[in-house]
C-alpha cells in the first residue's frame, strides 16, 4: 500500500487517499455527526475521529470493516482536538464543552476530566511528562497534571480575547512549545 491521506468533513464521511494518484481507497461514514478531527495511533493501528460529542476509533487495516470498533462517549458538544498517548494506553480530547477528557482504551467511557472553563480548541500531550496542555476559546493556555489531576500552570498570552488555535511541543527540547492564536500570534517559551 502507498502512502495514504485520511480526510474528513462535515460530510460525515472519512475518506483514505492514495497520495501519489488521488485516488479515494476507502470511505469510511459516521451517520450521526460531522467529523470535526482526526488522529492516527503512533502504532498506525487505529483512527480515531472527533465527531459531536463522541469519537469513534477505526481500525486502519481492516478494509473489510466500515463501523467503528470503538465508540468514546462523555463529550456533551463537538469534539475539536485529539491525540493518543506514545504507547497507546490513552487518548486524551479537548471539546466545544469546555472540557479535556482522558479516555483509557480498554473502556467505553472516560476515565478524568478536566474544567477549561472555555470551549477547547487543541489538546497535546507533553512528550516527557505526565501533562496535557489544552489551549481554549478565551485564549488561555493550561497545562493539566496527570498525576495530580489538576491545572498547575495557566498562561493568557493574548489579553484581547484571542481565541487559542493551535499548540505544538517539542519533542526533543521539552521545554520549548508553542502557541498560535486567532489573532496570528504565535507564542514560544
Amino acid at each position: 500500500m502507498s502512502v495514504i491521506l485520511a480526510t474528513a468533513s462535515y460530510d460525515h464521511k472519512i475518506r483514505f487517499w492514495e497520495a501519489p494518484s488521488g485516488i479515494i481507497s476507502r470511505t469510511l461514514h459516521c451517520p450521526d455527526s460531522q467529523v470535526n478531527c482526526l488522529e492516527i495511533t503512533p502504532n498506525k493501528q487505529f483512527l480515531a475521529a472527533g465527531c459531536n460529542p463522541q469519537i469513534r476509533l477505526f481500525e486502519i487495516n481492516d478494509t473489510s470493516n466500515p463501523n467503528a470498533v470503538l465508540s468514546l462517549e462523555g463529550h456533551t458538544s463537538s469534539v475539536t482536538s485529539l491525540g493518543f498517548q506514545r504507547d497507546v494506553r490513552y487518548l486524551y480530547s479537548g471539546s466545544e464543552d469546555g472540557t479535556v477528557k482522558i479516555f483509557d482504551l480498554r473502556s467505553p467511557s472516560f476515565s478524568r476530566s478536566f474544567d477549561c472553563k472555555a470551549p477547547v480548541n487543541c489538546v497535546a500531550h507533553h512528550p516527557t511528562r505526565n501533562e496535557i496542555v489544552s489551549g481554549d476559546q478565551s485564549g488561555a493556555v493550561k497545562v493539566w497534571d496527570l498525576n495530580s489531576s489538576k491545572c498547575i500552570n495557566e498562561i493568557v498570552p493574548d489579553a484581547f480575547g484571542a481565541s487559542s488555535s493551535s499548540l505544538s511541543l517539542d519533542p526533543v527540547n521539552t521545554s520549548t512549545s508553542a502557541a498560535a492564536n486567532t489573532h496570528a500570534n504565535a507564542h514560544t517559551n
